[in-house]
């Protein structure tokens, strides 16, 4: 009896500090632990079944996540999309403050009363996108993706209209850790890997 008294007792304190450690979570970086709890869980149980390269689009059920048929471009850092050269102080630093990033999460920019900031969507053929920027151009349902490069905007590419899915609704703020975070997750390394081997071909 005693025993069994003693693992309650272990598993209710146990579970109590997970929880803790979500709570703290959420309250440091701002990310919305129960929606990411329950999408990198899926994560963990795809990652499982993932033999060679790792497939986002066909490792979760994205029918389950809100939808928006957009207009997406791409662009850079450069002067070509923002009219800052290398030299300027702001060069390639989004509207949040973040850096720009190509990545697993990459930094998107959109109009922020559509997607506000630290929204999290997937974008088929190009990964998770995170938005941290706007666009004078970006209105209604456009995102403009970041690439690292010109030829990497028309190469990846150039001007689709795609559906999006929601992962998690931004709650207007977006920090260098958060974003950080996200990209160094366990549960998405697997995905993350196939990605950047992609990328880098």
């Amino acid at each position: 009896m005693n025993k069994m008294k003693n693992w309650a007792i272990r598993l209710a304190m146990t579970c109590l500090f997970i929880m803790a450690l979500l709570v703290t979570y959420e309250s440091l970086s701002g990310v919305n632990a129960k929606t990411l709890v329950h999408h990198f869980t899926n994560a963990l149980s795809a990652s499982e079944n993932v033999s060679g390269t790792a497939n986002l689009e066909d490792a979760f059920d994205w029918s389950k996540y809100p939808k928006h048929t957009v207009t997406a471009t791409g662009y850079t850092a450069g002067y070509e999309s923002t009219g800052k050269n290398k030299s300027h102080p702001e060069y390639g630093i989004t509207y949040s403050g973040v850096k720009v990033k190509r990545d697993l999460y990459s930094t998107i920019a959109a109009d922020l009363t559509v997607f506000p900031i630290g929204t999290i969507l997937f974008i088929p053929d190009y990964g998770y996108g995170v938005v941290a920027d706007k666009g004078g151009a970006i209105k209604g349902n456009k995102l403009d993706l970041y690439f690292e490069t010109v030829d990497d905007v028309y190469r990846f590419w150039g001007k689709k209209q795609v559906d999006v899915y929601v992962v998690q609704k931004g709650n207007g703020k977006l920090t260098e850790q958060q974003l950080q975070a996200l990209n160094e997750d366990k549960a998405m390394q697997v995905f993350r890997q196939a990605y950047i081997k992609s990328e880098k071909r």
